[in-house]
């Protein structure tokens, strides 16, 4: 890319640095000099059209162009901080750059690869006396297969989609074990675990992670064998933002059959809906690896939705001996290719080219809050019953997902990357979405994920609760400074580190302080340093 002639890059730096000088608000804990001598500095080494800030007439079409969740963007500025700059990488110089800029003056540094965070933390803050910069990676986002080895280089601005299209484009018995949502960026899927449909057989995403490139706090660009096992470790599950910038991902494809078959049977409630789902609690996690069988409760009624690697017949012999109570027939059965199937579970229908895959438009026109947990021992029909009754007849009802354990997800030790939650029977998600703006829509839809959530204590996770990092909940608790320090509070951390990561959190906490010690990567719920006393 052609670099714009010198005096015409200082110029432009000082129009944007005044303009944003003069829009800065005396909340901002970032002195004036500490940004715009950021700017300066990006400027050094970053093309002027890759760097937004809010004088530009682009800044907020690209603040939005990753945006999935308007309860962080549709929102009183006095209550939260958006950023002072967004830098739009396209190479891992780019990256380093930002960071070694963003040490240099204090500027924190939050990173986005899809946007699909729950809470929003890659684009937006809770706290508006926070003061950071986004580092966008939507244009690091090449895939490379090697046929001959069954592996991929995928940069982390790829999305999920895009990942499994190639896989399939260049064999079609490859897949990889990932996510239902085609548009999730790979970076902060792999950095959280990344579980899906095909995990039971192959484990999580993180589990199949060969190598990765990572720019570190001091702005080296890092391998496997250069960053050593305790950052590998970490970065394979330990939530994004942390560690560090992953900018790429060697990963493992997987052996998929040429046919996989696929159904849908959905069941009313008084078509015993909460007798199946009660029994689909052992039957689902026990199944043959092939076989994966999650439960969508909407509208009054569950809907099973089944991916089998294999035929349809042999699909109905499986469900026969293991789940006749279900009703499974033949008629049932849609078989396609692997690729195909990923396309269904999104859509809900297989109808669509498997081009839709590459679709990373993002139409932030819904708000969004979700709540997760995991279950030890099957609940009771009387609890679903209750449930049921008391919380999905209201028309502010979300839509639970109840997906499996079991099969490899269960052979692999706790320990082994920083996801601990191996040996539960299933994980539960309540996805509540809605399209009303206003506080009124606000706390109802709140209201109902919070109130069901709580209505569970009883029959889920305990001691503690446990979290999917990748479904990021700030309910559980926020970071806070140690006080009189500048770096985060590893005792008010673990409040909400120990659900997502049980006994793993102190482990991450001991990666941080070797890698990060001055606590430059952070945000609401970022990992902490482990504090000398820990130790």
């Amino acid at each position: 890319m052609a670099r714009t002639p010198t005096i015409i890059l200082h110029l432009l730096v000082t129009l944007i640095v005044c303009i944003l000088s003069s829009a800065r608000t005396s909340s901002s804990s970032a002195s004036s000099s500490d940004v715009d001598g950021f700017l300066s500095c990006l400027s050094a080494d970053i093309p002027p059209s890759l760097i937004y800030t809010p004088a530009n007439n682009n800044f907020s079409s690209v603040l939005v162009s990753s945006v999935r969740n308007l309860r962080y963007y549709v929102t009183p500025d006095t209550t939260m901080s958006r950023p002072l700059v967004i830098v739009a990488a396209t190479e891992p110089a780019h990256v380093q750059t930002t960071v070694v800029c963003g040490r240099r003056h204090s500027v924190h540094i939050r990173t986005r690869s899809g946007g699909h965070d729950y809470e929003g933390l890659s684009y937006a803050s809770v706290d508006p006396h926070r003061h950071f910069a986004v580092l966008d990676l939507a244009a690091l986002r090449a895939i490379h297969v090697d046929a001959s080895r069954a592996e991929a280089w995928v940069g982390s601005g790829a999305t999920l989609g895009e990942l499994y299209y190639a896989a399939a484009a260049a064999n079609s018995t490859f897949g990889f074990p990932a996510g239902n949502c085609p548009t999730v960026g790979v970076g902060g899927h792999l950095s959280g675990g990344g579980f899906g449909a095909l995990s039971r057989k192959y484990g999580l995403s993180a589990d199949n992670v060969l190598d990765a490139v990572v720019v570190d706090a001091e702005g080296r660009l890092l391998n496997r064998s250069t960053m050593g096992k305790d950052l590998f470790w970490a970065i394979r599950g330990g939530g994004g933002e942390s560690f560090g910038v992953v900018v790429s991902w060697k990963v493992r494809l997987v052996p998929v059959t040429e046919t996989v078959t696929v159904f849908s049977i959905r069941r009313l409630r008084n078509e015993s809906a909460v007798d199946l789902i009660t029994k689909w609690q052992a039957i689902a996690p026990a199944l043959p690896r092939d076989l994966y069988l999650r439960v969508l409760v909407q509208n009054q009624q569950a809907n099973f939705v089944a991916l089998f690697l294999g035929r349809c017949g042999s699909l109905v012999d499986t469900m026969r001996g293991h789940f006749p109570d279900l009703g499974m027939t033949e008629p049932d059965c849609q078989e396609m290719s692997w690729v195909k199937s990923t396309v269904f579970f999104n859509y809900g229908r297989a109808d669509l080219p498997a081009e839709v895959l590459l679709n990373r438009s993002s139409n932030p026109y819904y708000y969004l809050k979700v709540k997760s947990d995991h279950v030890q021992e099957a609940m009771p029909g009387h609890a679903w019953e209750s449930i049921w009754s008391n919380w999905f007849e209201k028309p502010e009802a979300a839509l639970l997902m109840l997906d499996p354990y079991g099969g490899r997800m269960g052979s692999i030790s706790p320990s082994a990357t920083p996801f601990p939650h191996r040996n539960y029977l299933y994980q539960l998600q309540f996805y509540s979405v809605w399209y009303e703006n206003g506080t009124a829509a606000l706390e109802k839809r709140m209201s109902w994920v919070r109130g069901v959530y709580e209505d569970l204590t009883p029959y889920v996770s305990k001691n503690p609760r446990a979290v999917y990092v990748n479904y990021r909940d700030l309910d559980l608790g926020t970071n806070e400074l140690e006080e009189g320090g500048n770096v985060t509070s590893y005792a008010k951390a673990r409040v909400w580190g120990e659900k997502y990561f049980k006994a793993n959190f102190k482990r991450l906490a001991a990666v941080k302080s070797k890698v990060d010690p001055h606590d430059f990567f952070r945000n609401e719920q970022s990992i902490p340093p482990l504090p000398a006393a820990a130790k």
